[in-house]
């Protein structure tokens, strides 16, 4: 997928967004846009990533190429006197035809074989209709957002998941759904959701796994993604506000840097004009202008490389606008971990 993992040291996201936001106003976000949903799919247990002993627990702050005001580029993320530069992708074979998720490329086969698409039927077309994305993190197992599954009269047997498939709608071959496990924190604010934006799917069968169709894995609960990581988001959402993808409907990829909780709270406390506290504990915020999830990733993994290993940090939950000077929402996978592990068994199984 791209991702290189840089020569550099590992920061605590803590420590991290202190030093980033002290003596910082909250810069101005721009155009009020309406509120955005995503949605997408997630990873399986018996890939959780331990951490050895004796070593730091933080994710590797991955490689990159970042556009410094100044026109000069260097490897890694910048430090405090070049916290204006922002990362663009350094790898020339992600530069494919940009069409589906904002700022996004079209992902080349095998690449995410985690990725799915989850169904509805009806919604006036009468067939199995996409609505959000997910993850399999284990052959019988889907991880999405709640949000995703919380329409009125959504039942199990009114879902369908589609897996290992790059194009929507191409040679469909649906999987049944029979069992909705939502996170009993979940709830809803009026701008978006409050906490617990995640939910289980369980499958009719286990899947037989491939390098089409495959899992993702979760992280340790004690893993901590610092801001500035490069990471990847995926799904078939829309490619700007009110542009839905375009036929062929080829899965999008988009390189998103991760946005410490204190900056990115300050910018939703201001362009929602919030006192309390938006951006909780258990979300995890990522992207730049131009690059981010849309309308219809809602439930799709955003992952990062790690020790050659793609790891599930965020489930694609909420946003504001798509692509703009805002970062998207992402229920933040570590804090849920414990959760999903009382649900799943630790190896491939039903």
């Amino acid at each position: 997928m791209g991702i290189k993992e840089g020569p550099g040291g590992t920061a605590r996201e803590g420590s991290t967004m202190d030093k980033a936001g002290a003596g910082k106003a909250c810069a101005s976000p721009g155009p009020l846009l309406m509120l955005w949903l995503l949605v997408l799919t997630a990873p399986w247990l018996g890939g959780s990533v331990p951490i050895s002993p004796g070593e730091s627990q933080s994710l590797r702050c991955a490689q990159g190429v970042w556009d410094c005001p100044l026109g000069k580029s260097f490897p890694g993320p910048p430090l405090s006197s070049g916290e204006a530069c922002q990362p663009v992708s350094a790898d020339p074979g992600l530069r494919h035809e940009q069409v589906g998720i904002v700022g996004g490329c079209k992902v080349p086969a095998r690449r995410y074989p985690w990725q799915v698409s989850l169904r509805f039927h009806g919604m006036g077309s009468g067939q199995w209709q996409h609505i959000c994305g997910g993850s399999l993190i284990h052959p019988q197992w889907v991880l999405t957002a709640a949000h995703c599954v919380e329409l009125e009269g959504l039942e199990a047997a009114t879902l369908r998941v589609q897996v290992g498939q790059l194009r929507l709608y191409d040679h469909d071959q649906l999987c049944n759904v029979t069992e909705i496990i939502r996170h009993p924190n979940f709830n809803m604010s009026w701008y978006g959701w409050d906490s617990a934006d995640i939910a289980l799917l369980k499958l009719e069968a286990p899947l037989t796994l491939s390098e089409d169709v495959n899992l993702v894995s979760l992280p340790s609960p004690s893993l901590i993604v610092p801001p500035g990581m490069l990471c990847w988001v995926t799904g078939w959402g829309d490619i700007a506000d009110h542009t839905p993808l375009p036929p062929p409907y080829h899965l999008q990829e988009v390189e998103v840097p991760i946005v410490g909780n204190r900056e990115c709270n300050c910018h939703y406390q201001t362009i929602l004009e919030q006192d309390d506290e938006v951006i909780k504990q258990d979300m995890l915020c990522a992207g730049s202008e131009g690059h981010d999830s849309c309308q219809m990733d809602s439930g799709g993994p955003l992952v990062c490389r790690w020790k050659c290993t793609w790891i599930q940090v965020g489930v694609v939950s909420w946003g504001y606008g798509c692509g703009y000077n805002l970062p998207g929402v992402y229920a933040r996978v570590t804090s849920y971990v414990s959760w999903i592990h009382q649900h799943i068994p630790l190896s491939p199984g039903p």
